[in-house]
């Protein structure tokens, strides 16, 4: 298929404009986004530079988002990368597991629904999503252990029942209780207060969140609602999030070993 020059300048802009801002909304960048929606040429020339970076080129609704696959370290983050932004500065893969089921404690709170939309709520206190960390935290350390007498399969002697499953709830417990308290508010990675305000910090920076501090409420942004509905709760996504999952609860059963 032969393309115009016309219709190759028009995705390296798009694209380009992509790599700088990670998403192109119609209400801002109209011309660039109608080129997209408008032009399936132009829309397979763009995909195709994405696929080239590692990146899915999706439209959701009335934005076009660019999306590092998980191993794309260049326009996404390494784990080495998200423990030292999340964790304190001597943190083990303990404290950088704890604060991915911090993330991922806050997106269930906040989708959870099964009609039109998967969000169930408009915000949550700082405090409240605190005390969802300590009660999935405990409950899962507690049915781990009650559950932790049955039959191993050969391989398996020595590892907990959680640790077998991937889910390593009291490494991340012993993690988070590690932890100070500091009620004044401490933003020191070593305290409760610190380490949460530091994953919230993150999460907004990355347009993911709206984090009024004063008022210590978490809100979502368009951009999580749209990616949550459109893609990671999206069935046609479930086997490349799980296989994501379970490469991850690998790495946390070694963790936990060590």
């Amino acid at each position: 298929m032969a393309y115009e020059v016309e219709e190759i300048r028009a995705s390296q802009e798009i694209f380009y404009y992509l790599l700088e801002h990670h998403e192109l909304g119609e209400e801002s960048q109209e011309r660039l986004f109608r080129g997209y929606a408008e032009n399936e040429r132009i829309q397979n020339l763009v995909k195709s530079q994405g696929e080239a970076a590692q990146c899915d080129i999706e439209r959701y609704g009335d934005v076009i988002y660019l999306i590092p696959w998980e191993d794309n370290t260049f326009l996404g983050f390494s784990k080495a990368q998200l423990k030292q932004l999340l964790s304190k500065s001597n943190g083990t893969d303990k404290d950088y597991y704890l604060s991915q089921f911090v993330i991922l404690t806050l997106l269930v709170e906040f989708y959870d629904g099964q009609g039109a939309t998967s969000k169930t709520r408009d915000y949550m206190r700082v405090g409240e999503l605190q005390n969802c960390i300590s009660a999935r935290l405990r409950e899962g350390a507690e049915r781990a252990e009650e559950e932790g007498g049955e039959r191993k399969s050969p391989g398996e002697e020595g590892l907990s029942r959680e640790e077998r499953q991937g889910i390593a709830f009291s490494n991340m417990m012993e993690a988070y209780e590690a932890l100070r308290s500091d009620e004044k508010g401490s933003r020191a990675k070593t305290t409760k207060e610190g380490f949460l305000y530091n994953i919230l910090n993150f999460l907004q920076k990355q347009g993911l969140i709206e984090y009024v501090e004063e008022d210590e409420m978490i809100k979502t942004t368009k951009k999580l609602d749209q990616f949550m509905d459109w893609n990671l709760l999206n069935q046609n996504h479930f086997q490349r999030v799980r296989r994501v999952l379970e490469e991850n609860a690998s790495e946390a059963v070694r963790a936990g070993a060590e």
